[in-house]
């Protein structure tokens, strides 16, 4: 396999590895908002339904671009969705509920994800000989199911106790940044490693494909 592939490999195992991280990170701060349990399961809604919702639409944005570029874009939405997750757990106060801006915000990732994945399987056609797409999305896929795994015990062991301690104690000297919860501390880790993903979709060749 070419060099690129293994950069594509890599934009996209840290992705996915963040996306299922967050979950775990955004169940948490509805737990720290005291939502009621029903609003837990509506998180996955939020986020899956983008998939249905822009299903039509997102198609057309990775055919008028190059690929990596729309990978990079839509990293920088879920980007985008972390952050508004981090604003609303550092502003909140008990007795604000914020529980609606938490399922919008975690919808904003989801979007991000509905449209990332058209340009991360349509990229293999326009880089890789048609002998080879097979193997490479063998590979795309047991990369996605071992970050799917990997991501949702990352985002377990970064709300426990101990884990979350000694992150929020990283705080910049003399500044307060006012992390103080695990979710907090948690959705900010995550925010690397969307960035690390991002980074590794500017190295993803041009295919040289006119769009």
């Amino acid at each position: 396999m070419p060099f690129g592939f293994y950069i594509i490999m890599a934009a996209q195992f840290f992705s996915s590895l963040a996306d299922n991280a967050l979950l775990v990170a955004a169940i948490a701060l509805l737990i720290q908002m005291s939502a009621p349990e029903w609003m837990t399961p509506l998180l996955k809604f939020f986020f899956t339904v983008s998939y249905v919702v822009f299903a039509a639409f997102v198609g057309a944005l990775p055919d008028s671009m190059p690929k990596g570029r729309v990978m990079f874009i839509t990293n920088l939405v879920k980007i985008a969705g972390c952050l508004m997750l981090f604003a609303f757990a550092w502003m909140w106060k008990p007795g604000d509920e914020w529980y609606g801006l938490v399922l919008f915000a975690y919808g904003v990732v989801g979007l991000g994800a509905a449209a990332y994945s058209p340009a991360k399987y349509g990229i293999l056609t326009e880089y890789l000989p048609h002998h080879k797409l097979v193997v490479a999305n063998g590979w795309i896929e047991g990369l996605t199911v071992l970050s799917i795994i990997i991501g949702t015990v990352l985002g377990g062991a970064l709300i426990r106790p101990d884990v979350s301690a000694r992150l929020m104690a990283l705080d910049i000297p003399h500044i307060d940044t006012g992390v103080d919860s695990p979710a907090e501390a948690a959705i900010l880790l995550i925010v690397v490693f969307y960035a690390i993903a991002a980074v590794f979709n500017l190295y993803i060749p041009n295919t040289g494909v006119d769009h």
